[in-house]
């Protein structure tokens, strides 16, 4: 069975124009105007990928978002304004694994989407390295992509499984920003720093919504983040 994919934007030239370019691909596509039209669609007809673009009326990315998430561990890329940094760090505090900045090439937002795909097909990983990692109160199975500290659940994204797994890795040995991003994206794919910031921060929040204690993720700043066993 082909891969479906999701497009949610309310400028119909993008959605012609993706629309042609992801069924050359080989993509099966599905298409809306608006978030609750999309909602209503993807609760009928569940998909493999979603593109949503951020601003649009009656339902913005947002709020499907954060809707979907509610229901599903749907892949999520986000399509944002040129330079709205507010945009990027919201939708990826909601979880969103990607996002790409308006106006963009449709040959890296392929790769976007082969690489979304991927992780979350593999886990980001080869199949064969699915051990039980444990290291003090976590612990990570990478076969079940299952998080768990001090015996609760985290739920993570794909995208915050391997920051953390890449981190957990080596305890107190520092990993700066790029390491993390090829840890999580791969080396083919460029990703701004703050992404990083931004999926640090959301880890942090959830692992607190289970204790509010956890301090075990660290920053250096200007150097990069680690992982302490406490």
């Amino acid at each position: 069975m082909s891969t479906t994919i999701a497009l949610v934007d309310d400028d119909q030239n993008i959605l012609t124009s993706l629309s042609a370019a992801l069924s050359d691909e080989g993509y099966a596509v599905e298409t809306f105007t608006d978030g609750a039209e999309a909602l209503e669609g993807l609760s009928r007809s569940p998909v493999d990928l979603a593109i949503l673009d951020i601003k649009m009326p009656r339902m913005d990315g947002m709020e499907l978002l954060t809707e979907l998430r509610r229901r599903d561990p749907l892949p999520v890329i986000f399509l944002t304004s040129k330079d709205d940094e507010v945009d990027e760090i919201m939708g990826l505090r909601l979880g969103a694994d990607d996002y790409i900045k308006k106006p963009f090439s449709q040959r890296l937002l392929m790769e976007r989407i082969r690489a979304v795909l991927r992780r979350h097909e593999t886990g980001g990983r080869d199949d064969t390295n699915n051990e039980v990692m444990r290291r003090g109160e976590l612990v990570l199975d990478p076969a079940r992509h299952l998080c768990t500290w001090k015996g609760d659940e985290v739920n993570l994204t794909v995208t915050e499984f391997l920051i953390v797994e890449s981190l957990a890795q080596r305890p107190g040995h520092v990993k700066n920003r790029d390491q993390l991003i090829d840890a999580a994206y791969g080396e083919n794919i460029y990703v701004d720093d703050r992404t990083i910031d931004s999926h640090i921060k959301r880890l942090r929040r959830k692992f607190r919504d289970v204790d509010e204690g956890f301090s075990e993720i660290e920053t250096l700043y200007g150097v990069g983040y680690r992982y302490n066993v406490g």
